[in-house]
């Protein structure tokens, strides 16, 4: 073997840590940003399902719900959104690239969310009408990024 070729190899071995290293936070990265969006689902289905009259209304859970929303939304997303974690860059990802081209837009309306979420924190345990009332905005921050920068289901 030339010394050349041993020199490539050398050097692209020492390469492979690093990219499977990059690699890992970027998986680590997706799985941590689909679990906040899970759980942002999981607590907008109850005030959802007792705006539309699918469940009876109930302020407690309404409220906790609504908590568990503005503190999940406070949540960092600094590390979520590593570039290399767009569709057609890591499997599982539903992200346009088009984020990392617009991220102040993408940051505007993910503080878009964070102040609908506030607004329902304020509401939900304070009636069936004032719940109704917020679910709107909330909804609309959510449909309002994913229609940008999600790719359909």
């Amino acid at each position: 073997m030339s010394r050349s070729l041993i020199a490539a190899a050398l050097a692209a071995s020492l390469c492979l840590p690093g990219a499977a290293f990059a690699n890992e936070a970027n998986e680590a990265a997706l799985k941590a940003r689909q679990s906040l969006m899970s759980l942002i689902a999981y607590n907008l289905g109850p005030l959802a399902q007792m705006a539309q009259g699918r469940i009876d209304y109930d302020a407690e859970a309404a409220q906790a719900a609504a908590d568990n929303l503005f503190n999940l939304t406070r949540h960092s997303q600094e590390r979520l959104w590593p570039e290399g974690t767009a569709e057609g860059q890591i499997e599982g990802s539903a992200a346009r690239p088009t984020i990392w081209e617009n991220l102040d837009d993408f940051a505007r309306r993910y503080g878009d969310l964070q102040t609908a979420a506030a607004t329902m924190q304020g509401a939900a345990g304070d009636g069936l009408q004032s719940l109704q009332g917020a679910l709107g905005g909330l909804g609309g921050a959510c449909q309002a990024c994913h229609q940008q920068y999600r790719v359909s289901d």
